[in-house]
């Protein structure tokens, strides 16, 4: 059986607690932690309080952070937070691995390629960006549960991109929930812990990355110090305000002349320009835009009077930009890629100059950029099997 990260265990005993009575679903989670599967499965215990023993699913840069944080609380003796730490990544074309794995490498801590998750014993599982389903017979494996380190404040940007969409929609508080994965639904479980940070004006999803996964870092450490009493007091997640960040595609990036503000391009520029850059066609050629900048407007009192729509294109000679019109105003283009890299001087001397002396008695709404409309991906059919007769 499939399922998505998740864990099945409900609240737990606190640190010996006498007077608490384990509720049936801790009973059976600690018959099946006491089972033969990992190691030799004999005489096993579950622990009550640390130090624990962890495995870390993650890839990504957001998810290395966790993986420091982790590893630091390991390498502090004093504290006895963390006895064991193992990892698990995903195979990655790159022959150094992606951001996790590296650092495990560089760390001497022991790393699998997913679908292999070592043999060991532990006691929780932690995941950050792992974007891969874990199955139940595994999840169960871990008595207290698959803790989730999600870069949002849930229900608000439930998903795989959460921090893109808090860019993209122009969010003015961020956060992160570090929550218990339940069963079957993706992102609902309870709320162990949430704290709320500002985002800096024009942020980009980059640099708003680098504060949510030291944030989200500490926060977990801060569960891991009282992880029974913290999945106790969990709380479950409001049914109002819930929001999806489904992932992002290359469609994302082209750009709507006639629908989308100035404000709303710079906000999908600041949120995806650094994975994907913004696309839109130039005659019938895609031509990518790699540095947008916002115009003064005393370079636009320059391009008054001229007869422009969405999409017109303008070279600036004095600041040696692109002045491209959108919906509601103008956005600045220092450079774009047309079959290479190009300054806007590059693409006025190359490819607008030229058009307009063949084209001399054109107007400027005639020169211009067209929304790029990318066709849908097909989905893959499976495969019928047919019998041999």
């Amino acid at each position: 059986m499939r399922a998505l990260v998740r864990c099945c265990c409900g609240h737990l005993p606190v640190g010996g607690g006498a007077g608490r009575r384990p509720n049936p679903c801790w009973r059976a989670l600690a018959r099946l932690s006491a089972s033969p599967g990992w190691e030799d499965g004999q005489g096993a215990q579950v622990r009550e309080k640390p130090p624990w023993r962890v495995l870390f699913f993650g890839t990504d840069q957001f998810a290395r952070e966790t993986l420091r944080a982790l590893h630091a609380a390991r390498e502090n003796k004093e504290e006895e937070l963390i006895e064991k730490l193992e990892v698990v990544t995903v195979p990655s074309p790159s022959p150094k691995g992606l951001p996790v794995k590296q650092y495990a490498i560089q760390s001497q801590l022991p790393v699998y390629e997913w679908p292999d998750v070592g043999s060991g014993e532990y006691d929780v599982g932690v995941v950050a960006s792992f974007g891969r389903l874990l199955s139940e017979a595994l999840i169960l494996k871990f008595p207290y549960g698959i803790l989730n380190v999600h870069p949002s404040c849930l229900p608000r940007w439930r998903g795989p991109a959460p921090i893109i969409h808090t860019i993209l929609h122009g969010d003015t508080i961020a956060g992160v929930t570090i929550m218990q994965i339940k069963p079957k639904r993706f992102d609902v479980g309870p709320i162990l812990k949430q704290e709320t940070v500002p985002v800096p004006p024009k942020s980009t999803s980059k640099e708003l990355e680098a504060v949510l996964s030291r944030l989200g870092a500490n926060m977990l450490i801060s569960v891991l110090k009282n992880l029974p009493e913290s999945l106790n007091d969990g709380r479950q997640q409001p049914a109002e305000g819930v929001t999806h960040a489904p992932k992002i595609s290359a469609a994302t990036s082209c750009i709507k002349w006639e629908e989308q503000t100035s404000e709303q391009i710079f906000r999908l520029y600041r949120a995806v320009g650094n994975m994907i850059p913004l696309q839109t066609l130039w005659m019938d050629n895609t031509i990518k835009l790699l540095d947008l900048v916002e115009v003064d407007s005393s370079i636009l009192s320059d391009s008054k009077g001229q007869a422009v729509i969405p999409g017109s294109v303008i070279y600036h000679k004095q600041s040696q930009i692109l002045l491209v019109c959108c919906k509601d105003d103008w956005i600045g283009v220092r450079s774009v890629m047309l079959k290479k890299t190009l300054t806007a001087t590059d693409f006025y001397n190359g490819y607008l100059h030229p058009w307009y002396q063949k084209n001399s008695q054109a107007q400027p709404s005639q020169c211009r950029f067209q929304t790029l409309r990318l066709p849908p991906k097909k989905k893959k059919q499976k495969k019928k099997i047919v019998a041999m007769q």
